[in-house]
């Protein structure tokens, strides 16, 4: 009898979860047949996402080769997935080296994920979307150190040394905090004076974690403030031209570097894809994620719009969700390929139940609500934490 081939299309959080997912409930077969499993990505390896600050500040490497996940029974093949023929159950792609081929499938999973919004181009500045820029924005404020330790005007001097980060998500707070720790380092090296570095964390709302009680947002900004971290609320980055970023109350900033971490939107591949999706550009999926009209085929992710059935809750774009999402849909693949009911979508009671960042090597922020009380904790403990959590995002534990 053939094998079964089921194709993951993202290695991302979501893909890798639900692809360790699968293969755990099925343990490779299903009525006799064995599955074979491909796993489909452009990059040349998992880029753990929720890290992409780390090349920006440290030089870190975020990418973990596909070998790391690719097992017995487990293919990778690197490419860019262009359409999704359900009728005949076969993929269309770009390989690698830009070659157009098909693929057929049993089973398909569409986990593409999410993509960092990008400002106008005429807004400057960089936007933290990918490794790339990422080792972009590095090269950038280090350089700019360097020329300020030769500048004799202060004020030139101290604008090289200073930063603006637009977006204060999880994704600028982290940013900011590593940013700030990074450039006084980088100072003292150089002989600078770490009073001149300036880090702007610009915040569109009236406080920080606006999800949870306001002491926990007043005692993040506290942390954020030891790092070295200025947070600027109630303004938004309008643009950043020759060195200087307008906000939207009319202040201006001077500034060496901008950079942007505006949220994320669903990957713009899902529109050539053929599949069903929302105005937004999410897959429609049904309460066990089913594409609609497209038998066979899943998605899950940030790329999914998911609801619970019962109280019409729509699950956020984290990797925690994601995670939640791959396990159960491990749990349905087995049940539809027996026959059987399959398990249904249900939304994390309270999403910021636990609400936990990191700040640099050492310093986190993690918040807690138990039995109706906030538990706050600051330091190396919550750094841990933190540090559990991503490695378990990519399955590195």
């Amino acid at each position: 009898m053939n094998d079964m081939t089921c194709i993951i299309i993202g290695g991302g959080h979501a893909g890798l979860g639900v692809l360790k997912a699968i293969k755990e409930t099925t343990r490779g077969m299903t009525k006799g047949r064995r599955i074979r499993f491909v796993l489909f990505d452009k990059q040349p390896g998992h880029v753990r996402k929720v890290m992409m600050f780390r090349p920006a500040t440290s030089g870190e490497e975020i990418i973990v080769p596909w070998t790391h996940y690719c097992s017995e029974g487990v293919e990778f093949v690197q490419g860019t997935v262009t359409s999704v023929e359900s009728g005949e159950k076969r993929i269309r792609y770009t390989d690698a080296q830009g070659n157009e081929a098909r693929f057929r499938y049993d089973l398909l999973v569409v986990a593409v994920g999410s993509i960092v919004r990008r400002p106008d181009p005429d807004q400057g500045g960089i936007a933290l979307t990918d490794p790339q820029a990422a080792a972009g924005i590095r090269e950038r404020w280090r350089a700019n150190l360097q020329k300020a330790a030769g500048e004799t005007n202060p004020e030139e001097r101290k604008r090289l040394m200073t930063i603006a980060v637009a977006g204060a998500g999880i994704s600028g707070v982290e940013t900011s905090a590593e940013l700030a720790l990074a450039m006084r380092k980088e100072a003292a090296a150089l002989g600078l004076s770490l009073s001149d570095t300036s880090v702007y964390l610009l915040n569109a709302q009236e406080r920080l974690f606006t999800g949870g009680p306001e002491k926990a947002g007043r005692k993040l900004e506290q942390t954020l403030s030891e790092c070295g971290v200025t947070v600027l609320h109630n303004r938004k980055v309008m643009r950043e031209e020759a060195g200087v970023v307008t906000l939207s109350n009319g202040d201006c900033l001077d500034v060496g570097l901008c950079v942007w971490t505006i949220g994320l939107i669903p990957n713009p591949a899902l529109r050539s894809m053929g599949l069903p999706l929302t105005p937004e550009g999410q897959v429609l999926v049904d309460e066990c994620y089913r594409v609609q009209g497209s038998p066979g085929v899943y998605s899950i992710g940030d790329c999914a719009r998911i609801v619970d059935p019962k109280t019409g809750k729509v699950d956020q774009m984290t990797c925690f969700e994601a995670g939640i999402q791959g396990n159960r849909l491990g749990k349905i693949v087995m049940a539809d390929l027996e026959g059987r009911p399959a398990p249904i979508h249900k939304a994390l009671k309270n999403n910021m139940d636990a609400f936990n960042i990191g700040l640099g090597e050492n310093r986190g922020f993690l918040w807690a609500r138990k039995w109706g009380l906030d538990f706050i904790i600051t330091g190396k403990l919550a750094w841990k934490a933190k540090k559990l959590v991503w490695d378990y995002a990519s399955l590195l534990r």
